[in-house]
C-alpha cells in the first residue's frame, strides 16, 4: 500500500490521473472501473485536458462503473450514467458501447446484478479500479453491513449516505432509497486499485479504513488485503494518518 499526501485537492487530483494515464499508456484497451462523486472530478479534469491535448487516447479503453442509483434513468441530471458522460465520456474518444453502468431503471435485481458480474468476468476483470471513499466508509454503494457483499446487488442506502448525497438533489427525499452496486470481489482483485480522498471530513474513516481492524462494518478496511493499492489524498483528509504515522506516507 502507497499512501501519497498532496499539498491541496489539485495536486492530488493530477497525481491520481497520472497513475490512470500510465495504465492507458501501457495497456491501451485497458479496462477501467470508474467512480462518481465530487472527489473524482479533478481527476477526471485531468484526463481531458491530457486528451485534448493529444497525450491521451480512451479509444480502445473499457469502463465499468461502479454504482447507479435505481429509479433514475440514464439521462436524469442526478444519475451516475449522466455523471459519466458530463464529467468524462463526451470529453474523450472512448467508444459508446464500451461504457458500461449498471442499469438503474430495470427492476429485475437479479438479472441486473448477474449480467453485471458476467460481464467483468468476461473482461478478465478490471485493471485499473478507482475509488472514492463514504463518510460511513462504503466503497461504490458498499453499505457498513455484517458481511461483506461479495458480488453485485441491489442495496439499501443508509440513511447516513442519503444525507450526504442530498446536496446534489433539490431535497433529502428526492434521493433514491437504493442502488445496485459492484461488490467487493472485483474490487478487490482488481490489478491496481487507486483511492482519492478529499477533506477534513473524511480523515478519520480513511484512518480507520487503512489502520483499523479489517471489518464489513468499514467496507473500505477490506482494502488492506489489496497489494496494489494507491491512496491519494489531500492534506486535510490524510492529517491523522500524517500524525499517528507519519513512515507510511509519501509528501508530494
Amino acid at each position: 500500500m502507497r499512501i501519497i499526501l498532496a499539498e491541496n485537492y489539485e495536486i492530488m487530483s493530477k497525481k491520481a490521473a497520472g497513475f490512470i494515464a500510465a495504465q492507458v499508456y501501457t495497456k491501451p484497451d485497458s479496462v477501467l472501473g470508474l467512480a462518481t462523486g465530487s472527489t473524482p472530478v479533478g481527476v477526471y479534469d485531468n484526463l481531458i485536458d491530457w486528451h485534448k491535448k493529444g497525450y491521451l487516447s480512451f479509444k480502445d479503453c473499457i469502463t465499468v462503473n461502479l454504482d447507479e442509483y435505481c429509479g433514475l434513468s440514464a439521462d436524469h441530471p442526478q444519475s451516475y450514467a449522466y455523471f459519466m458522460n458530463e464529467k468524462l465520456f463526451r470529453h474523450i474518444d472512448i467508444k459508446p458501447e464500451n461504457t458500461h453502468i449498471p442499469d438503474g431503471l430495470n427492476d429485475d435485481a437479479d438479472a441486473v446484478c448477474a449480467a453485471y458480474d458476467r460481464l467483468i468476468e468476461s473482461l478478465g476483470g478490471i485493471d485499473l479500479q478507482l475509488l472514492g471513499i463514504g463518510n460511513n466508509g462504503h466503497i461504490g454503494f458498499n453499505e457498513p453491513d455484517k458481511y461483506f457483499r461479495m458480488d453485485t446487488g441491489k442495496v439499501d442506502l443508509t440513511l447516513s449516505t442519503i444525507k450526504a448525497n442530498s446536496r446534489f438533489f433539490e431535497r433529502e427525499e428526492d434521493v433514491p432509497r437504493q442502488a445496485y452496486t459492484m461488490g467487493i470481489r472485483p474490487i478487490v482483485q482488481a490489478k491496481q486499485v487507486i483511492m482519492v480522498v478529499s477533506g477534513k471530513q473524511k480523515a478519520e474513516i480513511i484512518y480507520e479504513s487503512l489502520f483499523g481492524p479489517v471489518t464489513p462494518m468499514v467496507p473500505a478496511s477490506i482494502l488492506q488485503i489489496v497489494q496494489n493499492l494507491v491512496v491519494c489524498g489531500d492534506a486535510d483528509a490524510l492529517s491523522i494518518i500524517a500524525e499517528k504515522h507519519p513512515q507510511s506516507v509519501e509528501f508530494v
